[in-house]
């Protein structure tokens, strides 16, 4: 099978299994956690299962795999806390794709601006999408209340992302 060549695809299953595992590396990278990878993987190929033409040749599809995947990635975070806390990047979408053990430009700004949140926010977050645990299982390791970890996840999240806009990856 060609994976990077100017031949399209003969099927849609052929198209999937070719791109479903670079699809979902890319966005567990950004998500961090097994459960909404998955969920997300399946929301980019739910979206392109019809537009999507198998004609085309495969860097195209890889291209408008990555532009579905970043457009149901903010999708993702505009309803999870109401704004968008991590992208993808198009420029690096065919790198990722084509190689998914690259690992993304924001590693070591991210892993610093964990080290620099209050411990509680670090820990939650940490649980939540580098364990990925449930708010209930990660609200238990913590000793605090679901409603608690739910807060404090938010609050978390909405600290990160202010402190991570001062960086670029």
């Amino acid at each position: 099978m060609e994976t990077g060549g100017s031949v399209g695809y003969d099927a849609w299953d052929e198209l999937y299994r070719d791109n479903v595992i670079r699809v979902y590396r890319l966005l567990y990278a950004k998500v961090g956690n097994r459960a909404d990878a998955e969920d997300l993987t399946s929301e980019v190929f739910l979206a392109v299962w019809r537009p999507l033409r198998l004609d085309v040749s495969r860097a195209e599809i890889r291209a408008y795999l990555g532009a579905t995947a970043a457009t149901v990635l903010a999708s993702f975070w505009r309803k999870r806390v109401g704004f968008v806390v991590t992208a993808i990047d198009l420029a690096d979408v065919p790198e990722c794709l084509e190689d998914p053990a690259v690992e993304t430009k924001g590693a070591a700004p991210l892993r610093a601006m964990l080290e620099d949140l209050p411990e509680r926010y670090r820990r939650i977050l940490e649980l939540r999408f580098f364990e990925a645990c449930s708010v209930k299982d990660a609200a238990k390791l913590m000793d605090v209340s679901v409603a608690n970890a739910k807060v404090l996840q938010h609050r978390a999240l909405r600290l990160a992302s202010k402190r991570m806009e001062g960086f670029a990856p």
